[in-house]
Formats: C-alpha cells, sequence, structure tokens
C-alpha cells in the first residue's frame, strides 16, 4: 500500500480516552498539548483545528506505539451516523426482489453503540448467526449546512474514514421498509482507524475499495463507480437535514457481502476482516461471540 498522508486517531490507553497524530513510527500523543481546548478527537472536528492539531505534532517523537493502545471511533457521540444503501452497480440485482433500481438512494440511521474502533472485535449475538460484513468509504462533515449546493459539497468535508457497515441480515428482514433492527446490534460494525483530512477532490472522486475476509477478496470497486457520488449524497441528505460538524456520512458498499453468496457465507468467531481504500488506509476487525 502507498504511503497514507497525516493522519489522527481517537484511541485509549492507560485508562483514558485520547487523541493523536498516527506516523508510521508510532502514534503521537497530542491531548497534553490541545486537551484543554478539545477533550475529543470530535471537538477537533467540530472547531476545525484537524490541520493546527497534525501541523503540532511536525517532530515530536511518537509517545506510542500501536500495540500500546485500543483505537476507539473516531466520531464518539456525532449527532448523525446516516449510511446510504445500494450505491454500487450491480446491488440492486444482489437482492433478487424482482424490483427496479430506485431512483434516489436509500438510506437509514445507526447509532455510535453499534460500532467499535479498530482492532476491536465485532460481536456476534446469541439471537443470530447472521453476522454479515460491508465495506464502505465515510465523510465526516466538518462545515455544517441546509440545501448544500452540489458543487460546494466537498467544501463542507472534514475528514475520511473506514466503515465496515456489519449487520445481522435475518434482523432487516423483521418488517416491511425497516432495517433499522439489524442494522445497530451493538458493537456489530467498525470505523476507523482514524481520520485523514480532505485536502483534494482526488482523495474521493475514484479510489479503490476492497473488502477482505481472511485474506481472500469479497468486494472490489471504485468510488468512481458508485451510483450517487459524494457530492450527491452531502447535496441530498442536506436538503432535508441540517448537516452538522462531526456527522457521519456512510456511503454504499459493493456487490460482494456474505449474504449474496449461495449459500450465504457469515461471519464466525476467529475471522479477521480488513476493509480497505486508498489514501485512508486498512480498517481491520476480528469477531467474537457475545457473551451473555
Amino acid at each position: 500500500m502507498t504511503a497514507l498522508p497525516a493522519r489522527i486517531a481517537a484511541f485509549h490507553v492507560d485508562g483514558a480516552d485520547r487523541y493523536g497524530v498516527v506516523t508510521d513510527s508510532g502514534i503521537i500523543d497530542m491531548t497534553p498539548q490541545f486537551g484543554a481546548r478539545f477533550d475529543t478527537l470530535q471537538a477537533i472536528v467540530e472547531a476545525d483545528a484537524l490541520k493546527e492539531v497534525i501541523a503540532a505534532a511536525k517532530g515530536q517523537a511518537p509517545t506510542h506505539q500501536e500495540g500500546d493502545i485500543s483505537y476507539l471511533i473516531p466520531m464518539a457521540r456525532p449527532e448523525k451516523i446516516i449510511c446510504i444503501g445500494v450505491n454500487f452497480p450491480d446491488r440492486n440485482a444482489e437482492y433478487k426482489d424482482g424490483q427496479a433500481a430506485p431512483g434516489k438512494p436509500s438510506m437509514f440511521i445507526r447509532f455510535p453503540r453499534s460500532f467499535v474502533g479498530h482492532g476491536q472485535n465485532l460481536i456476534r449475538p446469541p439471537e443470530s448467526p447472521q453476522l454479515d460484513y460491508e465495506g464502505e468509504v465515510t465523510i465526516v462533515i466538518g462545515k455544517g449546512g441546509r440545501r448544500i449546493p452540489r458543487e460546494e459539497a466537498y467544501d463542507h468535508i472534514a475528514a475520511l474514514t473506514l466503515c465496515n457497515e456489519g449487520t445481522i441480515r435475518d434482523w432487516v428482514r423483521h418488517a416491511k421498509f425497516n432495517v433499522t433492527q439489524g442494522k445497530n446490534w451493538d458493537r456489530s460494525g467498525s470505523i476507523g482507524p482514524w481520520l485523514v483530512p480532505f485536502r483534494d477532490a482526488a482523495q474521493l472522486d475514484d479510489i479503490a475499495l476492497t473488502t477482505r475476509v481472511n485474506g481472500e477478496v469479497r468486494q472490489q470497486d471504485r468510488t468512481g463507480r458508485m451510483l450517487y457520488d459524494f457530492r450527491y449524497i452531502v447535496n441530498y441528505v442536506s436538503t432535508f437535514t441540517t448537516l452538522v460538524p462531526g456527522d457521519v456520512i456512510v456511503c454504499g458498499t459493493p456487490t460482494g457481502a456474505g449474504a449474496r453468496f449461495d449459500p450465504p457465507i457469515w461471519l464466525k468467531p476467529g475471522d479477521v476482516i480488513e476493509v480497505e481504500a486508498e489514501g485512508i488506509g486498512i480498517l481491520r476487525n476480528g469477531v467474537e461471540d457475545e457473551g451473555c
């Protein structure tokens, strides 16, 4: 994988939640320098201070190695986590329901508690074995707004990250027009590992997105093939709701989720899922059964 740009993560170490700049040689804890102003990474995003914090890390030595810390989801308490469904070619056909592809994006809401950070295990609940993966590029809003014009959409994005939009498949079919139950099991998905500040359209317009399970490629596509591109998503979502700094939008998964195999291939304890996107990194998680 090519070298990644400057990035910043939220993490837990020595009994405290912190944030820091991630480098190839380790993590530089920036909480001592900026904690009085920003208590969380989310507060940094809301203050439009990502560039300031990252620049301040230049020349500093790492304070922690990756093995010393536990990654947290970057935005701990966003006002909104909005997910876009059926957003790549052939995704509608995967449903095999005879319905034509919709002319507008499918959407649903997730709760922060349904996600874990990079390196943490996804939890398979005892109520269902149908834990599935969905690798997605995710944007974090930095500048709020309502009815944001398409041509100004990128001005409202602060950073990029990744999501494994883990799903309990049979629970998304419990009712008509409703996927909420299957999309919000505690610790069933992941977001991370970090935030990459958004600076240039090339970071989003046509990047490779790949999902692997135990090293096997299951999903692979490019964002340039999305049915509803990132500019459209920001414009469309902001038409009906005001976007605020720190909002998270999960922008759709390619074909190849486990439910689409015959027979389906569900995630099980011991599996390792990797979601990778050019210029953002790799989000990696294992799987374990929920302890009851």
